[in-house]
């Protein structure tokens, strides 16, 4: 049997992962030059290192491990599911027990009338399953120029072609001939960063009614569906005004527009309610998944559709699919996961006991002198960084020097906090405690200090 325990020392690790491992959105040269950081063990939000330091995983991997490390659970479903059936496609009219069990299980958690799931490896995957069915969708009701999918700008929808076109991100579409034909993009709902003298109210409805324009600008005929995520989670946790979702529902609703909830990182808990959708009031014809649907012990995804989209296109053969969608052993591990997050009723606690305490301790750091606004919604939050609190002002160096500065901070002090530009963004698993909140707090609020200590040293605290 493969010996996959670490008996080799960081410095030859890290030699061998320079030599011969690409990272994704990385500059390989750099990191070869640094060494990566090897992480060998971990256990609820916690990480271990191969240097042995314990390390406050403040993004629960990659927003996706809501259950939190080590749950032996999981490992002995795949194992068995490994023994009985490793592996068997659902296309030539097959299935297999844990996917058709995993779909009626998320349909019966999903809001409305999305009773239908087809399933995907990961995110990226089942965005560009969502192009396509949109889509087909419009042609088989006889309209097949819909076919325009509306995003915004800073939105993350995933890396493949498909969905990183999706997606709104400029440094992305620089590389790679991004994006594809037959994507639009209108302004996020960031008021913090873009809304000027309006109020938080004004500016929702003004991003909003942006969606209205550009279904009148390029002709309500040929617009399929708007794709947005409850909360934009890779854009820096950007927690839209009260005003912005129902003004968009309503937008869809009278323009026929499909309205795509990409639930990627917001469901499964991460908002205090089982989907985002949910907190946001939102009522999508489809909702896509992954992450915390396997709390990322297994590559799955997949996209959730309403009734009538899957009549639709249940009528005609859709020519799509992979080879591991429904993977049974990861369909099986995702449906432990479902039991533990339902049974052991975490959601819920999120909801009334340590996600209140969460944005209660998080919102207190918008004291600190270099934190302009603290937001959070269930278990994703964001600090905006600025030199100057009332005019909301950018630094004047280029964006991200400071955030990153603040970023290696927070790894020095072996917690695991993101920044996204001049933003610091959380998403814990969703088991951390109060204890453990009052750490990840401790060490975000000394990481701020030595952050800002560092900046004034560089002459950076300036604004634009």
């Amino acid at each position: 049997m493969q010996d996959l325990t670490n008996h080799m020392e960081t410095a030859a690790l890290q030699t061998l992962d320079a030599a011969h491992h690409m990272h994704p959105f990385t500059t390989q040269t750099d990191l070869a030059a640094r060494g990566a950081r090897v992480i060998t063990g971990g256990n609820g939000i916690w990480l271990r290192d191969s240097e042995g330091a314990q390390i406050l995983d403040a993004m629960a991997g990659l927003w996706c491990v809501n259950i939190g490390y080590g749950r032996s659970e999981l490992a002995d479903v795949a194992a068995r599911q490994m023994r009985e059936l490793p592996y068997y496609n659902t296309f030539f009219m097959t299935t297999t027990v844990p996917a058709l069990q995993l779909a009626a299980k998320l349909a019966e958690l999903a809001p409305g009338d999305l009773n239908h799931v087809f399933f995907a490896g990961s995110g990226s995957e089942a965005n560009d399953t969502n192009l396509r069915m949109v889509r087909t969708y419009w042609a088989e009701k006889g309209k097949p120029a819909k076919q325009t999918i509306i995003s915004r700008w800073n939105a993350y929808h995933g890396s493949s072609v498909g969905s990183g076109s999706l997606g709104g991100m400029k440094g992305m579409h620089a590389q790679g001939g991004m994006p594809i034909p037959g994507i639009a993009h209108i302004d996020q709902p960031d008021w913090w960063s873009e809304g000027g003298d309006m109020s938080p109210d004004d500016f929702g409805l003004y991003c909003a009614r942006q969606l209205e324009a550009k279904i009148d600008e390029l002709g309500e005929d040929s617009i399929a569906a708007f794709i947005a995520e409850p909360v934009q989670g890779a854009g820096g946790v950007i927690v839209p005004p009260e005003t912005y979702w129902p003004e968009i529902s309503r937008i869809c609703k009278e323009r026929e527009i499909l309205l795509v909830a990409d639930e990627v990182i917001c469901g499964f808990g991460r908002t205090g309610a089982w989907f985002g959708s949910q907190t946001m009031g939102l009522t999508p014809d489809i909702m896509t998944i992954a992450k915390g649907l396997s709390s990322g012990y297994q590559p799955i995804g997949g996209s959730i559709v309403s009734d009538e989209i899957a009549a639709v296109i249940g009528a005609t053969e859709f020519n799509h699919g992979y080879t591991y969608s429904g993977h049974p052993v990861a369909a099986a591990v995702a449906l432990e996961n479902l039991r533990i997050l339902e049974e052991e009723a975490i959601v819920q606690r999120v909801a009334e006991d340590t996600g209140p305490y969460l944005q209660q301790q998080f919102e207190a750091l918008a004291d600190h002198p270099m934190v302009g606004e603290a937001r959070i919604v269930g278990m994703m939050g964001s600090l905006a960084l600025t030199p100057d609190k009332t005019r909301r002002a950018k630094f004047a160096a280029d964006a991200g020097t400071v955030g990153y500065m603040v970023r290696e901070r927070c790894f020095a002090n072996n917690l695991i906090m993101r920044h996204v530009g001049d933003r610091m963004i959380i998403s814990p698993p969703l088991v951390i405690t109060r204890a453990e909140i009052d750490e990840l707090i401790t060490r975000a609020r000394r990481s701020l200090d030595e952050g800002m200590a560092a900046v004034k040293e560089a002459g950076l605290f300036t604004a634009a």
